[in-house]
């Protein structure tokens, strides 16, 4: 169900709440599969009779009653109609799905109801279906307008979430430089870029030990860490086994032909000029690489 009706390039959408059982005729008329039609339910409520009654009547003249005239609801839009319009909350349970009129569901229903009121009554709701479709075609090209603001609204925020987006991937930390006894201040870099990991992070460095553990401890639930390192001690396995048992997902890889030490945080891979776990003792540079991915690299090894 839609709140908003598409109708020959304007939009038209009902200024009132659906949760008031005294509201006028025109405030009933509601967009079902793009078009506008009424409730049964609504319906009887206006002639004065039962839901049932006015359904069985409608039986009895089913011939009268193409699917272009009234249609039954799927249980997904009886759903949406209990959720959006409180009056209609006794049907979330019901076994029965109710039916919608359309505007010539409703002018047919005068003839099969067969009283002066149901005849009043039609013309009352006939009169509202017109009153509709006279005021979307009035103000025709004031919705048109509407629409194409509404269209370079779109565009204007999608050109502001590029550029957001591009300054939160420009805000990552492309070279630098720590000098002798800014510890902390390295300590807390490589802390940021492995809180930032979502799914991988791949340390490649010879030097690990248990400080780099304790870095690794910082990342999401869920982030697998793989550990390049050409001397796997015994001290070092012992070291991980432990560490897996509360933080699970990092893995030892020995591999001996790396000089470098690298951090891939998903796809951003970093030349970082110093051990991890030395970094801040001495003065070292790092840099974000521009000329491959951090799956390049890998594939590499």
């Amino acid at each position: 169900m839609k709140s908003r009706e598409k109708n020959s390039g304007y939009e038209f959408e009902p200024v009132a709440k659906c949760d008031r059982l005294d509201m006028p005729i025109e405030n009933r008329i509601i967009t079902l599969r793009e078009k506008p039609i009424m409730i049964d339910r609504d319906l009887a409520e206006l002639y004065g009779v039962e839901t049932k009654v006015l359904n069985q009547a409608v039986k009895r003249n089913i011939e009268r009653f193409p699917d272009s005239f009234r249609f039954q609801l799927t249980d997904i839009e009886k759903d949406e109609l209990v959720t959006n319009c409180d009056r209609f909350k006794l049907i979330k349970h019901s076994t029965v799905n109710p039916f919608a009129f359309t505007e010539q569901g409703v002018a047919m229903l005068s003839a099969v109801l067969k009283s002066e009121t149901a005849v009043r009554t039609s013309i009352r709701i006939i009169e509202a279906f017109v009153a509709m479709r006279n005021f979307l075609i009035n103000n025709a090209s004031v919705f048109q307008r509407i629409e194409r603001i509404e269209k370079k609204q779109l565009k204007t925020d999608e050109k502001i979430d590029t550029i957001l987006d591009k300054l939160r991937t420009d805000s990552k930390p492309k070279e630098g430089i720590f000098f002798n006894g800014q510890i902390f201040d390295a300590y807390a870099f490589v802390a940021d870029r492995i809180k930032e990991a979502k799914h991988r992070i791949v340390v490649i460095d010879n030097y690990i030990d248990d400080t780099v553990l304790v870095q690794l401890s910082k990342r999401a639930s869920g982030v697998t860490v793989d550990i390049y390192d050409g001397q796997i001690s015994k001290q070092l396995r012992q070291d991980v086994e432990k560490h897996n048992k509360q933080y699970p997902g990092v893995t030892l890889h020995k591999y001996t032909k790396a000089h470098d030490r690298f951090l891939i945080i998903d796809e951003d891979a970093y030349h970082i000029g110093a051990s991890l776990k030395d970094l801040g003792n001495k003065l070292f540079a790092f840099s974000r690489m521009e000329v491959m991915t951090g799956s390049e690299l890998l594939s590499k090894l």
